[in-house]
């Protein structure tokens, strides 16, 4: 038997596995002819803030035409700019001056990602207007329609019990012909048939008009629920007081979900230099993620893995309770450690591959879930968090606001300012439930309201903190969605650009860290002090290259013994450190970290 050393794993480099990706909710992110409302144009005018940032990608949000049901992605018409953000003159633009950008470290072009929404349609889509209108329209078979069903006294009921991800049934009853169409969402998104050839082919259709153009990627919405189980059975009952069932594993990771994607790949995908990456959530089992990775399965690039979002959840599998703010629960670092593990190292060697997020358009700020928002350890922790999200094996992706430490609004805020549609579904559901429980119709709905500042949507969507003149510099007239007050506390961009020790200072230098050692984004992975409370430790090593990263997610100070925690740091040099006071010797035994206070060597 042979006794030499097995041949080092070296991962492929491809541009995107380097990349930092920008998310911009474009509603919200700068308005440029002060009708309050975000636009192109003026995504264009801050390209240069995006890029001295270190940024390579930028993704839109959707920016088609829309009733805005659901903040866009309820699509009218998918090659067409919505009129309140511009143009398709204004995103050419937009693309050429991306393009213009290019990236001189890593040498590769500034690129625009789009978000294409293909599980479902706007009822304003003119596909779904015509097969609406008769049962035998040719396009009838492009959504997805059932006949209904009645109880023992012959009332009408949907054709199954499933729930909506947002609340109540998951379809609508549509009077001129008798049927209810499928919907995991608002009623105003019905669901596309994807078991239709010609449906795909639309859908492809759309994806070859944007590359065309010049669009470098797609960010693909939902892409895990296209394909739906044969014969749409009832879901099994897990809410015994309610109708209608979290129904999941039923649209989720559906029989043909695969062959779709392998289709998509053959016909649009292959045939272009750009980079993907789907939604998956609900999906947390690892053979069904990285089925949609593996390069050679020919699907996508990368998917979002949704385990660290849910942590505060449970991370259930049947949909409603992933967005409902009532579902809450304490997590410990021992399981976030778990999970950073398991995705860092599972299936390395075959090339499944991680998209890195903490934060976007469906979810709460960071700062405020997974760190402290109190005045002394808003900064602090911030810097923690992005030192964590940009040491790990992946894509980079930041939302906008992240960069600033941006948390969620204050309690005091009222329903009124809440404008997101699973919000509001979800108030109006818990309320009529309480008012019929209870007999009355003034009932308590204070936990509710502590949920929604917990945990809504509407947090990461109030508009980008430019400055500290009103509305924070988004607009010089009535912005759509009111601003979070603290924006004249210095949590601004032009406060924090002055600022070399503020939390924008810190995530440029973390991504330009990143960007100057490769074992950050390529190296392998080993989890340290797995038991320790507070502390998170790790090691990436690459091609003899080793960067240990301390991260301490408590306030209490911890004293570490370097000589039995193993960590190895004699030679080490600090690249960076969440405290600008951070010092160091080798040839110490131990090191103390204070509250939220993280460090990575390199040596």
């Amino acid at each position: 038997m042979s006794t030499a050393l097995a041949k080092p794993f070296t991962p492929t480099r491809t541009w995107w596995k380097s990349a930092t990706i920008y998310q911009i909710y474009p509603i919200s992110f700068f308005d440029s002819n002060g009708d309050g409302i975000g636009d192109l144009p003026g995504i264009y005018s801050k390209l240069d803030y995006i890029k001295d940032l270190g940024v390579d990608v930028i993704w839109l949000c959707p920016i088609y035409a829309s009733p805005l049901k659901d903040m866009g992605y309820d699509i009218s018409d998918y090659t067409m700019i919505d009129p309140r953000y511009g143009t398709l003159d204004d995103w050419d633009r937009l693309l050429a001056g991306v393009h213009d950008r290019g990236m001189k470290l890593l040498y590769v072009p500034f690129f625009l990602l789009m978000d294409l929404v293909a599980n479902h349609t706007s009822d304003e889509h003119e596909w779904f207007k015509q097969s609406r209108s008769s049962a035998d329209n040719p396009k009838r078979d492009w959504y997805i329609w059932r006949p209904p069903r009645y109880d023992k006294e012959g009332k009408r009921r949907p054709p199954n019990n499933w729930k909506s991800i947002f609340q109540g049934s998951a379809w609508e009853y549509d009077p001129p012909t008798e049927e209810y169409y499928l919907h995991l969402f608002v009623k105003e998104q019905p669901d596309l048939n994807w078991d239709n050839p010609e449906v795909r082919e639309g859908v492809y259709e759309t994806m070859r008009f944007w590359l065309k153009r010049g669009c470098d990627g797609f960010r693909m919405d939902v892409i895990n629920m296209i394909s739906k189980v044969e014969g749409l059975p009832d879901a099994v009952v897990t809410e015994p007081m309610e109708e209608f069932q979290p129904a999941g594993l039923l649209y989720v990771d559906g029989p043909k979900q695969h062959v779709y994607l392998k289709e998509m790949y053959d016909k649009v995908l292959r045939h272009h230099d750009i980079m993907t990456v789907g939604e998956t959530p609900l999906t947390h089992n690892i053979d069904s993620i990285t089925s949609y990775v593996l390069p050679g399965n020919n699907e996508l690039n990368m998917v979002f893995v949704f385990e660290i979002m849910d942590i505060d959840s449970g991370g259930v599998e049947g949909g409603a309770e992933a967005v409902s703010p009532l579902v809450h629960r304490e997590w410990k670092l021992l399981e976030w450690k778990n999970i950073t593990e398991k995705w860092q190292k599972v299936k390395r060697e075959e090339g499944f591959w991680n998209a890195l997020f903490l934060e976007n358009h469906d979810h709460a700020r960071s700062v405020t879930r997974y760190g402290n928002d109190s005045p002394q350890w808003r900064t602090p922790s911030a810097k923690l968090l992005a030192l964590y999200h940009t040491t790990l094996s992946g894509t980079v992706y930041v939302y906008q606001g992240q960069e600033l430490g941006l948390k969620n609004f204050g309690r005091e805020w009222g329903l009124e300012e809440y404008k997101d549609v699973a919000t509001g579904n979800f108030w109006k559901q818990e309320l009529e439930r309480r008012q019929n429980e209870q007999g009355k119709m003034d009932v308590d709905m204070e936990d509710v309201l502590d949920g929604f500042q917990r945990k809504a949507r509407d947090h990461a969507r109030t508009p980008m903190q430019w400055d500290s003149t009103a509305h924070a510099g988004f607009t010089t007239g009535t912005p759509w969605m009111r601003v979070n007050d603290d924006y004249t506390e210095g949590w601004n961009v032009e406060a924090e650009n002055a600022d070399s020790d503020s939390v924008l200072s810190f995530w440029k230098k973390a991504i330009h860290a990143r960007k100057k050692n490769e074992v950050l984004i390529y190296g392998d992975f080993k989890l340290l002090l797995r038991e320790h409370p507070t502390v998170f430790a790790y090691k990436r090593t690459l091609e003899g290259v080793t960067a240990t990263v301390l991260l301490n997610f408590g306030t209490d100070l911890v004293d570490l013994d370097l000589t039995s925690a193993d960590l190895g740091l004699e030679s080490a040099n600090v690249v960076l450190a969440t405290y600008s006071d951070f010092v160091f010797d080798g040839t110490t035994r131990k090191l103390r970290l204070r509250g939220y206070e993280g460090v990575l060597f390199v040596q």
